[in-house]
């Protein structure tokens, strides 16, 4: 009797385990817990975006700098202006 209490006790928290974890599951894919998904997605997207909009910022205040130094010491801003990655047209594919 006692080895089918323990076998009933096992059972039992397997059970348990396997509902939980099929309840969890489920939540993923109702229209809920997608939803927090996708807004998880989206915030650490607009977060992604903001960092790339500082760093964008930030060169362009530099550049902007840089040129306003060379304008003030009469200096020709014509070499600053022009592209520093310039690739040549034969190396990127597709281009021509």
């Amino acid at each position: 009797m006692f080895k089918r209490m323990i076998w009933v006790g096992i059972g039992v928290a397997v059970g348990v385990v396997v509902v939980r974890k099929l309840t969890k599951a489920a939540e993923k894919v109702t229209p809920g817990g997608v939803a927090d998904r996708v807004s998880g997605a989206g915030a650490e997207m607009k977060e992604s975006f903001r960092a790339f909009w500082a760093d964008v910022s930030e060169a362009k205040r530099a550049k902007e700098n840089e040129l306003f130094d060379a304008i003030e010491r009469g200096e020709d801003i014509t070499p600053l202006l022009e592209d520093e990655d310039e690739y040549d047209a034969e190396t990127i594919p597709g281009r021509q």
